[in-house]
């Protein structure tokens, strides 16, 4: 019935009922008009980011940070499987910007990735562009960020994709779905602290603090008891938080006081659900946790911590929120937990053993079974030669994978492939470590680095087995490594070093865990496999982004296979120029 016609009936000697329809279908009328777009299968979804300065204030301190229409965290990105999610970015700012999908495969629209000087040139000040890609087979929590300088310490934001219309959960519907995001705050403009200790040759200065959803908590040095971020739950009703670590060089862990969560989700790929009381999280990468609210009335708190097992400098502070019941007074005392001990690798590892894909049928794990190419990359620290790094005594603290600093060019690595731009790079980055050692010994003598540009090259459709083996020069770490244009199956995970014969025999290759990014364990090493499916220049580095910086990084680029739909799509007409 039109709604002129429900008025037509409804005068003074009409029911309460409907005057309260009629009062109440405009906002109703509002809420369907906004929530249209993610009603609808296979849309076009527009979004506007607007890169602006905005003065924000945390640890009773205040500063400009970068930010997207002026929010911090930025805004949350909705979309489902199949759309096509078109973002006009608009550099209001000094800095050259660009931004990363992270986790979104991009297939066949590695223009559109966002590393800065991998795949595009970045966006000058004043001006725009427009990513363009479409969400082929992927339904989860991902995350944006910038991709350049340290701009991604405030610049980021949740990717949540719905999956198809109709298409239910694999787990029970949550009442309620909740973006978590935790990241880092300095107190001082983070250019200036990675510039510093770039001049300086040493680590850059920690964080002054850990947050969620923007805010350190109520815990920290200069909150009230209302301050952070709070969740607010009906008792009996299950919520999922999509929590996602943006943070820009820690590991962490997140709890629930009082509270099992259970797992099912990570980087956009459905797991096998598990029940635990802590997760691990690192930098890049996003879980998807179910959380009954099965307590007393009351106010619980929520932590986000580090963790480090290695002898290396964090920010030992530890973020807090609430989870906070209906009908509970603002002031009740709060029911508080412990987070792990900063070096607690047990937890750590039992959270990542009990990771499994759900290879259902309709979400298989489709590992691959032969491989083309099978790599061992080293990943670790070195010291080069500096002569202005006074603190350092001359030399200066590098990053490498198999012993070559990355270079970052001044011409994209995209275009020069398309455009075939000679002098840019080779491809030549060697698929084993150049001098082999005791990898989480000691080291060798000489712990310098070569320098470069060297990218390795794949056909298109091979399989790829690469081995993360830390070191131990200097220290041994775990590195978050983030491989861009694909998803990954990790099939096997040890201490010490990888032993080519044994080492496989324990791998999983029915049901292993299938992600974007992974840790590779302090001393230790992670074997993962992906088919190369996907044409372009795809960037591989340390989530860590000192140690991006410092040069742990590297690019495979993978050749376009037979015909159109296997070839790389040509460039936008508004791709920034370098």
């Amino acid at each position: 019935m039109p709604f002129k016609h429900i008025y037509s009936h409804t005068n003074n000697r009409g029911s309460k009922r409907e005057r309260e329809i009629m009062e109440s279908w405009p906002r109703s009328l509002l809420l369907v008009l906004c929530l249209w777009p993610l009603l609808v299968d296979g849309m076009v979804r527009h979004y506007k980011f607007n890169v602006v300065m905005k003065n924000t204030t945390r640890l009773c301190s205040s500063k400009p940070i970068v930010t997207v229409n002026g929010k911090f965290p930025g805004p949350t990105l909705y979309a489902r499987e199949g759309d096509n999610v078109l973002v006009k970015v608009t550099n209001h700012i000094k800095y050259n910007v660009t931004i990363h999908w992270h986790g979104i495969r991009q297939i066949r629209t590695g223009w559109a990735d966002g590393p800065a000087y991998i795949t595009q040139c970045p966006i000058p000040s004043k001006q725009s562009f427009v990513y363009n890609f479409t969400i082929t087979g992927q339904r989860g929590t991902l995350l944006w960020h910038a991709h350049i300088l340290w701009l991604r310490a405030t610049l980021y934001g949740g990717i949540v994709i719905l999956p198809k219309l109709h298409v239910p959960y694999p787990f029970p519907a949550p009442y309620k779905e909740v973006v978590v995001i935790l990241g880092e705050w300095w107190k001082s403009d983070t250019e200036a602290v990675i510039n510093e200790a770039m001049k300086s040759g040493i680590a850059p200065n920690v964080s002054d603090a850990h947050t969620i959803n923007g805010h350190p908590g109520p815990m920290s040095t200069c909150a009230t008891s209302q301050d952070g971020f709070k969740l607010k739950v009906d008792s009996g009703k299950t919520y999922m938080l999509r929590v996602i670590n943006a943070a820009l060089n820690e590991e962490l862990f997140f709890k629930v006081a009082g509270h099992q969560l259970t797992v099912v989700e990570v980087d956009a790929v459905y797991t096998k659900p598990f029940k635990t009381d802590t997760i691990l999280i690192t930098p890049g990468q996003t879980t998807n946790v179910l959380l009954t609210a099965d307590q007393g009335a009351g106010r619980y708190l929520v932590t986000a911590s580090p963790y480090m097992d290695a002898p290396i400098a964090v920010d030992n502070k530890t973020a807090t929120a609430t989870v906070h019941y209906t009908n509970t007074v603002s002031t009740s005392a709060i029911t508080t937990t412990n987070p792990p001990p900063q070096n607690a690798t047990p937890v750590a590892s039992n959270f990542i053993d009990s990771l499994r894909s759900l290879n259902s049928k309709r979400y298989p794990a489709k590992v691959p079974l032969k491989v083309d190419h099978s790599l061992l990359f080293t990943v670790g620290l070195g010291i080069n030669p500096c002569s202005t790094c006074v603190a350092g005594n001359g030399s200066r603290v590098v990053a490498a994978i198999n012993n070559v600093s990355f270079v970052m060019p001044t011409t994209a690595l995209l275009q020069a492939h398309y455009f075939n731009i000679s002098g840019v790079f080779t491809k030549d980055f060697p698929g084993n470590p150049p001098i082999a050692f005791n990898y989480t010994g000691s080291g060798p003598a000489n712990l310098q680095t070569m320098t470069g540009t060297r990218l390795y090259q794949l056909a298109y459709n091979s399989t790829v087995q690469v081995v993360l083996q830390d070191t131990g020069i200097i220290a041994p770490e775990t590195h978050p490594v983030h491989l861009h244009g694909f998803n990954f199956f990790a099939v096997g995970r040890g201490l010490g070093n990888y032993n080519p014969k044994t080492s496989p025999k324990k791998f999983n290759l029915v049901d292993p865990i299938e992600r974007n990014t992974i840790g590779v364990p302090s001393g230790g090493w992670v074997a993962i496999r992906f088919q190369a499916d996907n044409p372009g220049v795809w960037f591989l580095h340390c989530h860590l982004e000192v140690h991006t910086t410092w040069g742990l990084k590297m690019a495979f680029v993978v050749e376009n296979g037979k015909g159109p739909n296997e070839s790389l799509l040509p460039p936008p007409k508004d791709l920034p120029i370098c």
